[in-house]
């Protein structure tokens, strides 16, 4: 894979889609990558949350915290711990690869990087974030009314 294909993978990402080609371009040269065979693990559940994942080819199965769910399937271009770009934590899930692939590792410094030298990023993802937040808001609004309704 090139350059314009790590880029135009990163662009389709969440939270990664109103950056500019510099920001990306930054993110491209600077993350680490990592390829998994299947069967692999990328990370455990409850291990410390050092970064993002953005999945550059394959998929990886995330098991859902507690027991019965079904894994979900991250395929190319989804964005892995996305709250761990910015904060540190635990990981909620655990990752592993359903197949071969490869993904990149943009850690929290990495991210604060392009934030200071790209501030229209910073207000890109603010904003992002903004209306995610707002969105919860939303959905624990209309779940607060469903329950009460009872």
């Amino acid at each position: 894979m090139g350059l314009d294909d790590d880029i135009a993978i990163l662009a389709a990402a969440p939270l990664f889609g109103s950056l500019n080609r510099d920001a990306l371009r930054l993110l491209c040269f600077a993350a680490d990558r990592r390829s998994l065979a299947a069967g692999e693990v990328l990370f455990e559940r409850d291990s410390p949350a050092d970064g993002g994942f953005v999945v550059l080819s394959g998929r990886l199965s995330l098991a859902p915290r507690g027991a019965g769910g079904p894994d979900v399937e991250a395929g190319r271009s989804a964005l892995i711990g996305r709250h761990a770009l910015l904060v540190g934590g635990r990981r909620p899930t655990a990752a592993r690869a359903a197949e071969p692939s490869e993904v990149m590792r943009i850690t929290p410094a990495l991210m604060r990087r392009v934030l200071v030298e790209f501030p229209e990023a910073a207000a890109a993802i603010r904003e992002t974030l903004a209306e995610d937040l707002a969105e919860l808001n939303r959905g624990l609004a209309a779940a607060g009314t469903r329950f009460g309704a009872r």
